[in-house]
């Protein structure tokens, strides 16, 4: 259930944004893009440990993207709901 809080977080990051500057999509990707980031460096560090070695410099540049590094819901769900969330608020806040 811990999506839910970067649900709420990324939400938060947006509502910021949008309020300060009248741009809520600016607030979506801003939002969005510290969980998709968030996620990617953690799945880059799972595909060192397990497959690099423990060394970065043996990673692949399409290790961060390899399914086997993504095998949990809630890996999924920690990048998703923040994009999904955010995108449903600026589409309301523009509307």
């Amino acid at each position: 259930m811990i999506f839910l809080q970067h649900i709420v977080m990324a939400l938060v990051a947006q509502t910021v944004v949008g309020l300060l500057t009248g741009n809520w999509w600016a607030g979506a990707a801003l939002g969005s893009a510290y969980f998709i980031g968030r996620e990617v460096a953690q799945a880059e560090y799972r595909w060192i440990e397990r497959f690099g070695g423990g060394l970065r410099i043996n990673m692949p540049w399409w290790g961060r993207l390899d399914p086997r590094v993504w095998p949990k819901l809630d890996q999924w769900l920690d990048w998703i709901g923040p994009v999904v969330a955010t995108v449903i608020a600026a589409l309301i806040a523009a509307g």
